[in-house]
């Protein structure tokens, strides 16, 4: 079908089994969801709904702004390589981007609890 976008991943190769794709859009939708809910908390964490300091809540809200936006990359570049090595027959790509965007959830979970510890 030649409507569909990106042509670049849907030119290559041959459709795959279609609960593959939809499989692998859900997982897409998951890393969008996470977004989301990282940025409402970066919007609560700025809207004082934490007993903070200003320079904790900016810095939090930063690192949580900046945590969605790797979510959403790591949503359009997941779902993009796992659809092209579906349709070309290749291996299925690694975790790299999940294990980074893990590494930084845990620097925002120490910086709140030092945030938390200092606003004693």
């Amino acid at each position: 079908m030649a409507n569909r976008l990106p042509r670049d991943v849907y030119d290559r190769g041959t459709d795959p089994d279609p609960r593959f794709s939809m499989a692998n859009e859900r997982t897409f939708l998951a890393w969008i969801r996470t977004a989301l809910a990282l940025t409402a908390g970066a919007i609560a964490v700025q809207a004082r709904a934490l007993d903070l300091p200003g320079w904790a809540r900016v810095t939090l809200s930063c690192v949580l702004l900046a945590l969605a936006a790797l979510a959403v990359v790591q949503a359009y570049s997941r779902w993009r390589r796992h659809e092209v090595a579906m349709r070309t027959g290749g291996e299925l790509p690694g975790f790299a981007g999940g294990v980074a965007f893990a590494a930084g959830i845990v620097v925002l979970i120490l910086g709140a609890l030092v945030a938390g510890l200092l606003n004693r």
